[in-house]
Protein backbone atom coordinates (compact mmCIF):
# COMPACT_ATOMS: atom_id res chain seq x y z
CA UNK A 1 0.00 0.00 0.00
CA UNK A 2 1.17 3.50 -0.82
CA UNK A 3 0.63 4.79 2.70
CA UNK A 4 3.11 2.22 4.01
CA UNK A 5 5.73 3.55 1.62
CA UNK A 6 5.47 7.07 2.96
CA UNK A 7 8.10 8.14 5.47
CA UNK A 8 7.18 10.93 7.81
CA UNK A 9 9.64 13.77 8.31
CA UNK A 10 11.95 12.94 11.19
CA UNK A 11 11.37 9.16 11.03
CA UNK A 12 14.29 8.60 8.64
CA UNK A 13 17.82 9.40 9.66
CA UNK A 14 20.50 7.54 7.76
CA UNK A 15 23.06 8.00 10.52
CA UNK A 16 20.85 6.05 12.93
CA UNK A 17 20.87 2.91 10.75
CA UNK A 18 23.09 0.03 11.84
CA UNK A 19 24.44 -0.50 8.33
CA UNK A 20 25.53 3.16 8.29
CA UNK A 21 27.45 2.67 11.53
CA UNK A 22 29.31 -0.29 10.03
CA UNK A 23 29.96 1.57 6.78
CA UNK A 24 31.39 4.61 8.57
CA UNK A 25 33.55 2.42 10.81
CA UNK A 26 34.96 0.38 7.91
CA UNK A 27 35.55 3.45 5.76
CA UNK A 28 37.23 5.34 8.59
CA UNK A 29 39.46 2.40 9.54
CA UNK A 30 40.40 1.75 5.90
CA UNK A 31 41.10 5.44 5.36
CA UNK A 32 43.44 5.68 8.36
CA UNK A 33 45.37 2.56 7.30
CA UNK A 34 45.61 3.17 3.54
CA UNK A 35 45.56 6.92 2.97
CA UNK A 36 49.32 7.51 3.26
CA UNK A 37 50.36 4.66 0.91
CA UNK A 38 47.68 5.74 -1.58
CA UNK A 39 48.91 9.33 -1.49
CA UNK A 40 52.54 8.27 -1.94
CA UNK A 41 51.80 6.18 -5.03
CA UNK A 42 51.25 8.38 -8.08
CA UNK A 43 48.68 6.06 -9.70
CA UNK A 44 46.35 6.20 -6.72
CA UNK A 45 47.06 9.76 -5.56
CA UNK A 46 43.96 11.41 -7.05
CA UNK A 47 41.75 8.62 -5.68
CA UNK A 48 43.28 9.29 -2.26
CA UNK A 49 42.64 13.03 -2.62
CA UNK A 50 38.97 12.44 -3.43
CA UNK A 51 38.68 10.02 -0.50
CA UNK A 52 40.34 12.63 1.75
CA UNK A 53 37.87 15.33 0.75
CA UNK A 54 34.94 13.02 1.46
CA UNK A 55 36.40 11.88 4.81
CA UNK A 56 37.30 15.32 6.16
CA UNK A 57 34.24 17.20 4.92
CA UNK A 58 32.04 14.46 6.41
CA UNK A 59 33.84 14.84 9.75
CA UNK A 60 33.48 18.62 9.60
CA UNK A 61 29.73 18.47 8.96
CA UNK A 62 28.84 15.62 11.32
CA UNK A 63 31.27 16.05 14.22
CA UNK A 64 31.76 19.83 14.16
CA UNK A 65 35.49 19.64 14.97
CA UNK A 66 36.41 23.09 13.77
CA UNK A 67 39.38 23.84 11.55
CA UNK A 68 41.14 20.48 11.85
CA UNK A 69 39.61 18.80 8.73
CA UNK A 70 40.58 21.79 6.59
CA UNK A 71 44.13 21.80 7.93
CA UNK A 72 44.40 18.12 7.03
CA UNK A 73 43.14 18.85 3.50
CA UNK A 74 45.65 21.68 3.14
CA UNK A 75 48.50 19.22 3.76
CA UNK A 76 47.58 17.34 0.57
CA UNK A 77 49.63 19.83 -1.45
CA UNK A 78 52.82 18.26 -0.05
CA UNK A 79 52.11 15.06 -1.97
CA UNK A 80 52.33 16.84 -5.32
CA UNK A 81 55.37 18.22 -7.11
CA UNK A 82 55.81 22.01 -6.84
CA UNK A 83 55.51 22.31 -10.62
CA UNK A 84 52.11 20.57 -10.53
CA UNK A 85 50.80 22.95 -7.85
CA UNK A 86 52.07 25.95 -9.79
CA UNK A 87 50.40 24.83 -13.03
CA UNK A 88 47.04 24.10 -11.42
CA UNK A 89 46.67 26.90 -8.88
CA UNK A 90 49.33 29.56 -9.50
CA UNK A 91 49.43 29.86 -13.29
CA UNK A 92 50.16 33.58 -13.18
CA UNK A 93 53.14 33.12 -10.88
CA UNK A 94 56.56 32.42 -12.35
CA UNK A 95 57.88 29.01 -11.32
CA UNK A 96 61.18 29.09 -9.43
CA UNK A 97 63.37 26.01 -9.66
CA UNK A 98 66.72 27.44 -8.66
CA UNK A 99 68.80 26.16 -5.75
CA UNK A 100 69.97 29.50 -4.42
CA UNK A 101 69.50 30.01 -0.68
CA UNK A 102 68.85 33.60 0.30
CA UNK A 103 69.27 34.37 4.00
CA UNK A 104 67.13 37.41 4.89
CA UNK A 105 68.51 40.16 7.08
CA UNK A 106 65.78 39.50 9.65
CA UNK A 107 66.80 35.87 10.19
CA UNK A 108 67.61 36.27 13.91
CA UNK A 109 64.38 38.06 14.74
CA UNK A 110 62.40 35.43 12.80
CA UNK A 111 64.07 32.63 14.76
CA UNK A 112 63.36 34.43 18.05
CA UNK A 113 59.68 35.02 17.22
CA UNK A 114 59.22 31.46 15.95
CA UNK A 115 60.90 29.99 19.03
CA UNK A 116 58.71 32.06 21.32
CA UNK A 117 55.60 30.98 19.43
CA UNK A 118 56.56 27.29 19.66
CA UNK A 119 57.24 27.58 23.40
CA UNK A 120 53.78 29.11 23.91
CA UNK A 121 52.19 26.34 21.82
CA UNK A 122 53.91 23.75 24.03
CA UNK A 123 52.97 25.40 27.34
CA UNK A 124 49.33 26.32 26.59
CA UNK A 125 48.10 22.70 26.34
CA UNK A 126 49.72 21.96 29.72
CA UNK A 127 48.32 24.89 31.70
CA UNK A 128 45.33 22.96 33.03
CA UNK A 129 47.75 20.98 35.25
CA UNK A 130 48.28 24.10 37.38
CA UNK A 131 44.56 24.94 37.57
CA UNK A 132 42.57 23.33 40.36
CA UNK A 133 40.20 20.46 39.51
CA UNK A 134 39.63 18.27 36.46
CA UNK A 135 39.73 20.11 33.11
CA UNK A 136 37.29 17.56 31.66
CA UNK A 137 34.69 18.87 34.11
CA UNK A 138 35.59 22.55 34.53
CA UNK A 139 36.84 23.23 30.96
CA UNK A 140 39.38 25.60 32.54
CA UNK A 141 42.51 25.25 30.42
CA UNK A 142 40.63 23.45 27.65
CA UNK A 143 40.90 26.16 25.00
CA UNK A 144 43.99 25.98 22.74
CA UNK A 145 45.04 22.68 24.33
CA UNK A 146 44.25 20.28 21.45
CA UNK A 147 41.93 18.23 23.66
CA UNK A 148 39.98 17.08 20.63
CA UNK A 149 36.98 14.76 20.78
CA UNK A 150 37.60 13.82 24.41
CA UNK A 151 34.25 14.89 25.77
CA UNK A 152 30.63 15.38 24.93
CA UNK A 153 28.82 17.87 27.12
CA UNK A 154 25.08 18.20 27.54
CA UNK A 155 23.10 19.99 30.17
CA UNK A 156 20.06 21.84 31.40
CA UNK A 157 20.72 25.43 32.39
CA UNK A 158 18.55 28.27 33.58
CA UNK A 159 19.70 31.90 33.79
CA UNK A 160 18.04 34.17 36.33
CA UNK A 161 18.25 37.96 36.23
CA UNK A 162 17.62 39.67 39.57
CA UNK A 163 16.98 43.37 40.01
CA UNK A 164 19.35 44.52 42.75
CA UNK A 165 16.97 47.23 43.98
CA UNK A 166 13.65 45.39 44.05
CA UNK A 167 14.94 41.83 44.44
CA UNK A 168 12.57 40.63 41.71
CA UNK A 169 13.92 37.70 39.74
CA UNK A 170 13.01 36.28 36.33
CA UNK A 171 14.21 33.41 34.15
CA UNK A 172 15.76 34.24 30.79
CA UNK A 173 14.58 32.87 27.46
CA UNK A 174 17.67 32.07 25.35
CA UNK A 175 15.82 32.63 22.10
CA UNK A 176 15.47 36.32 22.93
CA UNK A 177 19.24 36.77 22.75
CA UNK A 178 21.00 33.82 21.10
CA UNK A 179 21.14 31.57 18.06
CA UNK A 180 20.51 27.84 18.43
CA UNK A 181 24.23 27.07 18.42
CA UNK A 182 24.96 29.76 20.99
CA UNK A 183 22.12 28.49 23.20
CA UNK A 184 23.72 25.05 23.27
CA UNK A 185 27.11 26.45 24.28
CA UNK A 186 25.83 28.66 27.11
CA UNK A 187 24.21 25.63 28.72
CA UNK A 188 27.38 23.57 29.11
CA UNK A 189 30.56 25.62 28.70
CA UNK A 190 31.67 27.92 31.51
CA UNK A 191 33.43 30.56 29.43
CA UNK A 192 30.27 30.95 27.33
CA UNK A 193 28.21 31.07 30.53
CA UNK A 194 30.34 33.89 31.89
CA UNK A 195 30.22 35.85 28.64
CA UNK A 196 26.44 35.50 28.38
CA UNK A 197 26.08 36.66 32.00
CA UNK A 198 28.11 39.78 31.17
CA UNK A 199 25.94 40.47 28.12
CA UNK A 200 22.75 40.06 30.11
CA UNK A 201 24.03 42.58 32.62
CA UNK A 202 24.92 45.00 29.80
CA UNK A 203 21.55 44.62 28.07
CA UNK A 204 19.64 45.38 31.27
CA UNK A 205 21.97 48.26 32.11
CA UNK A 206 21.02 49.83 28.76
CA UNK A 207 17.44 49.76 30.03
CA UNK A 208 18.46 51.45 33.28
CA UNK A 209 18.32 48.31 35.40
CA UNK A 210 21.17 47.10 37.62
CA UNK A 211 20.96 43.30 37.78
CA UNK A 212 22.71 40.24 39.12
CA UNK A 213 22.86 37.08 37.00
CA UNK A 214 22.58 33.65 38.59
CA UNK A 215 23.15 30.41 36.70
CA UNK A 216 21.60 27.07 37.64
CA UNK A 217 23.40 24.55 35.42
CA UNK A 218 23.37 20.77 35.51
CA UNK A 219 25.89 19.16 33.17
CA UNK A 220 26.66 15.65 31.98
CA UNK A 221 30.06 14.61 30.58
CA UNK A 222 30.27 11.70 28.14
CA UNK A 223 26.86 10.31 29.05
CA UNK A 224 27.35 10.29 32.82
CA UNK A 225 24.50 11.40 35.10
CA UNK A 226 23.73 15.11 35.29
CA UNK A 227 25.65 16.91 38.02
CA UNK A 228 25.19 20.40 39.45
CA UNK A 229 27.84 22.43 37.65
CA UNK A 230 27.41 25.97 38.96
CA UNK A 231 26.88 27.57 42.34
CA UNK A 232 23.46 29.08 41.73
CA UNK A 233 23.86 31.55 44.62
CA UNK A 234 26.82 33.40 43.06
CA UNK A 235 26.30 36.42 40.82
CA UNK A 236 28.33 35.34 37.78
CA UNK A 237 28.00 38.76 36.13
CA UNK A 238 30.02 40.21 39.03
CA UNK A 239 32.88 37.72 38.61
CA UNK A 240 36.14 38.19 36.72
CA UNK A 241 37.25 35.62 34.16
CA UNK A 242 40.77 34.20 34.33
CA UNK A 243 42.46 31.92 31.80
CA UNK A 244 44.97 30.73 34.41
CA UNK A 245 43.01 29.95 37.58
CA UNK A 246 39.91 28.22 38.92
CA UNK A 247 36.57 30.01 39.33
CA UNK A 248 34.68 29.45 42.54
CA UNK A 249 31.26 29.56 40.89
CA UNK A 250 32.16 26.31 39.08
CA UNK A 251 31.46 23.52 41.57
CA UNK A 252 33.99 20.71 42.26
CA UNK A 253 33.98 17.66 40.01
CA UNK A 254 32.52 15.28 42.59
CA UNK A 255 31.02 13.40 39.66
CA UNK A 256 34.45 11.98 38.96
CA UNK A 257 35.50 11.13 42.49
CA UNK A 258 34.07 7.64 42.08
CA UNK A 259 35.05 6.76 38.56
CA UNK A 260 34.01 3.40 37.26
Amino acid sequence: PKHLMKIRAGDWNILQQEWAHWAIMIYGLSFDILIVPLLLWKRTRMIAVIASFFFHIFNSIIFKIGIFPYLALAFLVFFFKPKTIQKRFLKKKQFYDGDEIIVPSYKKSTIAVTTGFLVIMILLPLRHWVINDDVLWTEEGHRLSWRMMLRNRRGFTTYYVENKKTGSRKAINYNDYLTTKQSYSVQTKPDFMWQFAQKLKEFHAMEGEDVAVFIDAKVSINGRPLQQFTDKEIDVAAQEWSHWSHHEWILPSSLYENKE
